[in-house]
């Protein structure tokens, strides 16, 4: 008999114990995939998001921009946006601003936008709210809204901005709301990216270029720590399956003593039984982590069906989340790991004695 029938036949022999062993590498492998596989999926859309960006050039004030401020000096000065604005390695150049207000006591976030290509709208562009207006004041595409004293017609809806109110609108309406204050300028470069944002920083006093790579840095800094933390936590969960693979395999060692020094007696070497014992283990691993995939797929794809329209990632998908890299490394790693969980015991059953297995009741 082969040791691949002879490791199967053992797993099928102890049904339970052998569902219930893997059901520790099931549970660790699931949980280790969902996390790290949501923290991978979201940096990658992300980043994908990042480079799908109109502009090659993103420029702010020095101090941060203003992503959620409402004072002057958190803006471009009107200096700055007009030499920004005649540089000569600049093109398509778009403006940008954002402000937050009050509807009705209701804190508000007014985003006046150029470029709607990253912005899933239901309806038509111009004057959109998100779901958090919808729900609290009932509003609608049609419906009027008013924001600082200007009346509006809603165009459209979407799922951006969870928490709080928030009005996306054209630039050249926002910009009057806001004393034509510009957060951000974005544009096309001439050359290389790099130089064109030290040439900006340097002649244009009290700004910030970013290109798409420094978006992209920053993203990969943010999510690095992260998912290292997710990682180990994670690792916790499949580390006890592992040892539920060692204690198993120690018990099955110890019941089929007579059973090994038999397989010696007819001819076995210890290099044999070795390899059965570690075989068992692997396949336990193995068979245990394509299911821990299997169910953290299902349990993504639910996610996303469920939340993703809810967190403002309506183009999210499974791929993201579940990359061949993820899925490759967690089933051989589950693997590996679990013939090395199964080596004492295998070195073990490969020691016996032969006439002392026997003997053995």
């Amino acid at each position: 008999m082969g040791l691949y029938k002879l490791s199967l036949k053992n797993i099928r022999r102890r049904k339970l114990r052998s569902a219930l062993t893997m059901l520790g590498i099931v549970i660790g492998v699931a949980t280790l995939v969902l996390l790290i596989g949501f923290g991978s999926g979201m940096t990658s859309y992300m980043k994908e998001k990042t480079n799908a960006m109109g502009g090659d050039l993103s420029i702010v004030n020095s101090t941060g921009g203003a992503f959620m401020g409402s004072t002057g000096d958190s803006y471009l000065s009107s200096e700055a946006v007009s030499k920004i604005k005649n540089m000569s390695q600049l093109y398509n150049i778009k403006e940008e601003t954002q402000f937050t207000t009050t509807m009705n006591r209701t804190p508000l976030m007014v985003v006046g936008l150029n470029d709607w290509s990253q912005v899933n709208v239901n309806g038509t562009t111009g004057v959109v709210i998100n779901k958090e207006l919808m729900d609290t004041f009932g509003y609608k595409i049609g419906s009027n809204i008013t924001i600082k004293d200007k009346e509006f017609t809603v165009t459209g809806t979407t799922s951006e901005g969870v928490g709080m109110g928030v009005v996306i609108m054209d630039v050249d309406k926002a910009l009057p709301l806001n004393n034509n204050k510009v957060s951000t300028i974005t544009a096309n470069v001439k050359g290389d990216p790099d130089t064109v944002k030290s040439a900006v920083e340097s002649q244009v006093d009290g700004t910030t270029a970013l290109t798409k790579s420094d978006f992209t840095k920053q993203i990969d800094e943010m999510m690095s720590g992260l998912l290292l933390f997710i990682g180990a936590i994670a690792s916790i969960g499949l580390i006890v399956g592992l040892i539920s693979i060692v204690n198993i395999m120690l018990v099955n060692v110890t019941e089929r003593t007579k059973e090994i020094g038999v397989l010696k007696a007819i001819g076995f070497t210890n290099r044999e039984v070795l390899g059965s014992i570690l075989t068992e283990a692997g396949l336990l691993g193995f068979i245990g982590a394509v299911i821990g995939v299997v169910v953290a797929a299902a349990l993504l794809e639910l996610a996303i069906i469920l939340f993703s329209q809810q967190i403002g990632m309506e183009g999210i998908t499974l791929s993201y989340m579940l990359p061949l890299w993820l899925v490759g490394v967690v089933i051989v790693g589950a693997t590996v790991l679990s013939i090395l969980a199964g080596l004492y015991p295998a070195w073990r059953a490969s020691r016996l004695n032969v006439v002392d297995a026997l003997r053995n009741e």
